[in-house]
């Protein structure tokens, strides 16, 4: 992919430099140096080591298992090119923390994700490039621009590859009623059925399934969330689906891969034919096992960065 290096610098944070590497592979680009240290206190420090006064510059930092400190130093960062006269500065965050504080549950509770859109803004951020929010709305949290992109043609062409495109015998299951829209708009694409797990959260990292809308019987199930942390949800789902008389093969679906706390050996015991996810956050090898499949959303990426930079539809990604 030709890009114009001389006016566009692409820059990756420690959160995540192994996608960083792909999206300039995919770019033709080497990555611009920044250097990102500690003082012994704590305090994170960023310096960009080549001029980037008058260009369009792409900062990549996902948020990952240290998602406060992956912000703070975002906002340094971009403190530092704004500082360094950028022409502009274009946030690329794969994962946007936060995203599910994104509205008041109960009194006197903060939303948070609208104070990330608004701390990110006013460190300077220009346009942000982001993948699968936890909720649409959060795109207006922000007074700049947003390009949302959709992890659903990585799974739609995985599974087509996969079934040869005939997915008669398969259902997809929306974890809830949230995910109802892009669970429908993937089982189209796929030529599937659909089926909606009705779950109420109690409390935080806690979900209840309390109903199934959907036949799932004798089906495959492909379990299609945006991501997964605990993986309480996945345990109840499927539960709750077997009840309900699937297949043994199922399949879970999701963009994020936070993979917090028991999440592991839940989705072991859970014995999915198949885990397939994003690389938005890095895993470790301890948080890899048999039947993960990671899906590189490298070149969506890549693709909506060259486009930006030319002025071109980002829209024109997603079309058939």
């Amino acid at each position: 992919m030709a890009n114009d290096s001389v006016n566009m610098k692409i820059f990756c944070g420690t959160s995540h430099p192994k996608l960083g590497e792909e999206i300039s592979r995919y770019l033709a680009m080497d990555l611009a140096s920044l250097k990102v240290s500690k003082f012994s206190c704590g305090e994170i420090f960023t310096n960009i080591n080549e001029t980037i006064r008058g260009r369009n510059v792409f900062l990549i930092q996902t948020c990952g298992s240290n998602v406060n400190e992956d912000l703070m130093e975002l906002f340094i960062t971009i403190d530092s090119c704004k500082r360094a006269s950028a022409r502009k500065i274009n946030v690329v965050i794969p994962h946007f923390g936060y995203a599910r504080q994104d509205k008041k549950s109960g009194p006197r509770e903060p939303i948070s994700a609208k104070l990330m859109a608004n701390l990110i803004t006013e460190a300077g951020a220009d346009r942000i490039i982001t993948m699968d929010l936890h909720a649409d709305q959060i795109q207006g949290y922000f007074d700049i621009p947003v390009d949302h992109l959709q992890a659903l043609p990585l799974f739609v062409k995985y599974f087509n590859n996969k079934k040869k495109n005939d997915h008669s015998d398969m259902v997809v299951v929306a974890p809830d009623t949230g995910r109802a829209k892009a669970a429908k708009k993937f089982a189209d694409k796929i030529g599937a059925e659909l089926a909606i797990l009705h779950k109420t959260r109690p409390e935080h990292n806690k979900a209840e399934i309390v109903n199934i809308v959907g036949s799932v019987e004798n089906k495959t199930v492909l379990l299609y969330d945006d991501m997964v942390d605990t993986a309480g949800s996945v345990t109840q789902g499927i539960a709750v689906l077997r009840k309900h008389g699937c297949n043994d093969d199922m399949y879970l679906l999701a963009t994020h891969p936070v993979f917090s706390g028991p999440a592991i050996s839940r989705l072991k015991e859970a014995n999915f034919k198949e885990v397939v996810v994003t690389n938005t956050i890095p895993l470790p090898p301890e948080k890899q096992f048999p039947g993960l499949v990671v899906l590189s959303a490298a070149p969506l990426f890549a693709e909506a960065i060259q486009r930006n930079h030319n002025n071109s539809s980002i829209s024109e990604i997603f079309e058939d």
